[in-house]
């Protein structure tokens, strides 16, 4: 699974229904994922915290394509060495 797919598919899925909510609520939403992943932690629940890292994610790509980011481009271009992934 490549992270411009997941960008994709999460595009074709979501975006209509981010935009209507907004960029500030669809924000809140990941800070809330972050939330519910720190209690994850907390408690050392490593299938909850398996899911909301999957959250964080998905809220993070949903932003990015609301503000027209590429992630993979935006990553490459913060993380240099992984211009050695395909």
């Amino acid at each position: 699974m490549e992270l411009g797919c997941i960008q994709r598919v999460m595009k074709e899925e979501y975006l209509e229904r981010d935009t209507r909510r907004g960029l500030y609520r669809t924000f809140t939403w990941l800070v809330e994922e972050v939330g519910e992943l720190a209690e994850a932690l907390q408690r050392e629940d490593l299938e909850a915290a398996r899911e909301e890292i999957a959250d964080v994610i998905a809220w993070t790509i949903s932003l990015a394509n609301m503000l027209g980011i590429d992630v993979e481009d935006a990553m490459k271009r913060k993380y240099h060495q992984l211009s050695r992934c395909p």
